[in-house]
């Protein structure tokens, strides 16, 4: 339930009023933006009588909110939440670019690519230490040695990291990761999402490969009780019958986490495809339906990568595609977070 507040209310009438929710063992969620001051209220509302609660002076309106996800509703906050992460602004207009390669594979490698994304103009970078494959067999990523070489490629350059985390149990050792992300497979990891939700950390949720919208806010609602409110969505493409690309980009994404969300969303057109040629028509796509950022592989030497090396960028395709990338987002109306 929301109760949305008259302008100008008297604090102590305000306070009087949240006390008797507290008291009835309800969690509140204040929301106070430029126009509108709102009351979320999260718990067993079904006790709740409308009628007494519009008796208060202070209350303009009183509305159930039907959807199962709660604290990541836009009913329970209107304003567009912005994620800060070592000086960069996500969200709400501002429009960030995190690259780099698949896979961290020796300190040169992840250094170089570090160095050429962020002349390029990206703000964080990305790099695989962990890495779920499909297949047992395949490369596993270099796992705590290549978050080693990660925070020595930001030791370097300056650039905040992204990488993606596997078990609860490694959290200590991202420590001084600045965005940890949750993958696509563990999506419904409802163990590490619970984690994640006690960690103070920003995260980066990815939507899952069959996952549909109400699943994937679910997942973010599942941090959110957790306590952390830092979450940002990525969408990075569904599971359909097509196979000529790797996954199809569900455009319509972006529009329905505005519509129904506060939190921001980027999109990963390298995932979302699987090959290189698509990366810049989709990060276009991304850009003109309101998209936050954008997630983009580069390697320095895809033909050899150890991970996903067709649908990596090399150094002089991304200071292509971000050239373009930049112009669109001008022209959006995006402050652009260059590092």
């Amino acid at each position: 339930m929301i109760v949305v507040l008259k302008q100008n209310s008297d604090k102590e009438r305000v306070e009087r009023l949240m006390q008797h929710f507290t008291d009835m063992g309800l969690r509140i969620n204040y929301s106070e933006g430029a126009n509108t001051t709102i009351l979320g209220l999260m718990g067993d509302t079904t006790k709740l009588d409308e009628g007494d609660i519009m008796a208060y002076d202070v209350v303009e309106r009183v509305q159930r909110v039907t959807e199962p996800f709660k604290a990541v509703n836009r009913k329970f906050h209107p304003e567009d939440t912005i994620i800060e992460v070592a000086g960069r602004k996500i969200g709400a207009g501002y429009f960030n670019v995190m690259a780099g390669p698949c896979s961290v594979e020796s300190e040169a490698q992840i250094v170089e690519v570090a160095e050429a994304v962020k002349k390029a103009g990206a703000s964080f970078l990305r790099g695989g230490a962990f890495k779920p494959r499909t297949s047992p067999y395949s490369f596993q990523g270099l796992e705590a040695e290549g978050l080693k070489l990660l925070l020595e490629a930001k030791r370097q350059t300056g650039l905040p990291i992204v990488t993606e985390i596997m078990s609860e149990k490694h959290l200590d050792l991202f420590a001084d990761v600045d965005i940890i992300q949750l993958g696509a497979r563990n999506m419904q990891n409802f163990m590490l999402l619970k984690e994640l939700g006690r960690s103070n950390k920003p995260i980066l949720l990815k939507r899952g490969l069959s996952a549909t919208m109400e699943e994937f806010l679910m997942a973010a609602e599942y941090i959110f009780a957790g306590g952390n409110t830092n979450v940002i969505l990525c969408e990075r493409g569904i599971r359909t019958f097509e196979n000529l690309i790797r996954n199809n980009l569900d455009i319509s994404a972006v529009p329905l986490v505005k519509m129904f969300s506060h939190l921001p969303i980027i999109i990963d057109p390298s995932h979302a495809a699987g090959r290189r040629d698509m990366v810049q028509p989709l990060s276009r796509a991304a850009i003109a339906a309101g998209a936050d950022g954008l997630i983009i592989e580069v390697h320095n030497d895809p033909k050899n990568a150890l991970c996903d090396g067709a649908q990596s960028l090399d150094i002089s395709q991304f200071d292509t595609v971000m050239s373009d990338i930049k112009r669109r987002a001008e022209f959006e109306g995006r402050t652009m977070m260059l590092q």
